[in-house]
């Protein structure tokens, strides 16, 4: 399995735990991609992961910069259109760090704005 595919499946359960509720896997747009869809209470939130395995490069969550919000807050527009009513949505990056084997995961909520 390739990194970003463990990463992701790592992701999925770490936000289970925490009580998130898993909508969609790998939204694909024309433009782009968003990891994870998933709701949290009322919230409905789309989810970035990153997942490394040296900080050579500095954190997972460094990668995800301003192109890249951009990008996520495009394909998360385009979602959204479905919707009559918009429901309160946030963009959380789930950072994975993959140290010796063990993977040491970070949620950061409401990481960004659009």
């Amino acid at each position: 399995m390739m990194l970003g595919q463990h990463g992701e499946e790592l992701a999925v359960k770490f936000l289970r735990e925490k009580g998130y509720k898993i909508k969609i896997r790998n939204y694909k747009t024309r433009i782009g991609e968003i990891d994870i869809i998933a709701g949290d209470g009322d919230t409905l939130v789309f989810i970035e992961v990153k997942t490394r395995e040296s900080l050579e490069y500095g954190h997972p969550f460094e990668a995800v910069n301003a192109r890249k919000r951009k990008k996520i807050a495009n394909v998360a527009m385009l979602y959204l259109k479905r919707f009559e009513e918009l429901p309160p949505c946030r963009f959380d990056i789930v950072s994975i760090y993959i140290n010796n084997g063990i993977p040491e995961c970070e949620l950061i909520k409401d990481a960004f704005e659009v």
